[in-house]
């Protein structure tokens, strides 16, 4: 909330149900109020781009242990091991044939719009749990404003014209 990881000014978090809708964190519409093809779109998207980061980061944790619990060290040494890492991984990817194989990666069966689980969530410490969704269900104007504009953005500007097919 006071912005101690300078995060861009005009920068989002994708994020799942779970948490609360604010102008810097993007959630789901829910599907129970009004619910039509620019919030299907927009939930696609998000659900998409939540993707991505899951597998980013279940990759990194199944290649690299240390991130399995809680890493006992200050913010800037957890900082610079973030980074060794990737590093690591993006000269692993580079010159080791199978770091990281297609079965690695969380997919979707575009036939049938269902995920393909990656192998990366085999890892134990990596189930990601069921959590409820918030009960914070009081979001201020300027953060249903944000996410309004977001989902305006991806039925215009920033369409995919291919999706249009999948909806």
């Amino acid at each position: 909330m006071s912005n101690l990881l300078n995060f861009p000014e005009e920068g989002v978090i994708v994020a799942d149900d779970a948490f609360p809708l604010r102008t810097d964190i993007l959630k789901p519409f829910n599907t129970r109020g009004e619910f039509g093809v620019k919030q299907k779109i927009f939930n696609y998207r998000l659900s998409r781009a939540r993707r991505v980061v899951e597998n980013t980061f279940g990759i990194l944790v199944s290649k690299f242990r240390i991130f399995e619990k809680p890493i006992p060290l200050s913010v800037e040494k957890v900082e610079q091991l973030v980074k060794t890492t990737c590093a690591l991984h993006n000269w692993l990817r580079k010159t080791t044939k199978h770091y990281v194989t297609q079965q690695s990666l969380e997919t979707e069966d575009w036939n049938t719009g269902s995920t393909i689980p990656g192998d990366w969530r085999q890892v134990s410490s990596l189930a990601i749990s069921d959590s409820p969704p918030t009960t914070a269900r009081h979001h201020s104007e300027n953060a249903r404003r944000v996410r309004n504009a977001y989902a305006e953005k991806f039925v215009t500007t920033c369409t995919v014209p291919w999706q249009w097919n999948m909806i």
